[in-house]
């Protein structure tokens, strides 16, 4: 069975390109994917989430603007029991001269992966495979364990 992953563009950004291209590039690479579109709220990825039993969540932004976006946006996945491998990715902030404070920015607010606008999709491709190998793995561990 192929992974699901919803994606989208979260908040009021509205740059369609790069989650089409990611979009296929997945579904090309065996993934069922569940693409939001754009102008995303936060509630509408965890529905979808929820709904589809989803493994990861990709949230794309290029506007900038995208740590006022998914404040809160953990609390949210666990409030409804979910439980996801996520990822950012685009351009996050306003002036991004410094990845390694923005990718930092992005980790505390719970994110497994961040990525810039330059990133290929086969890069976000190959991370994703491996944490979900992993993410399957503890899982497996913790049901033998219980």
């Amino acid at each position: 069975m192929a992974p699901t992953v919803v994606l989208g563009v979260i908040g009021s950004d509205a740059h369609v390109v790069g989650v089409t291209i990611l979009e296929r590039a997945l579904i090309a690479d065996g993934f069922d994917v569940v693409n939001l579109g754009v102008q995303t709220t936060q509630a509408e990825f965890v529905e979808a989430a929820s709904d589809r039993d989803a493994e990861a969540i990709l949230v794309s932004s290029l506007y900038g603007h995208a740590e006022q976006d998914c404040a809160g946006f953990h609390d949210r996945l666990d409030a409804a029991d979910v439980d996801v491998v996520t990822y950012i990715g685009g351009n996050l902030s306003v002036g991004q001269n410094d990845f390694d404070r923005t990718r930092t920015t992005f980790e505390a607010l719970g994110f497994d992966r961040v990525f810039d606008a330059e990133t290929d999709p086969s890069e976000a491709i190959r991370s994703l495979r491996l944490d979900l190998a992993v993410q399957t793995t503890e899982s497996d561990r913790l049901t033998v364990r219980s």
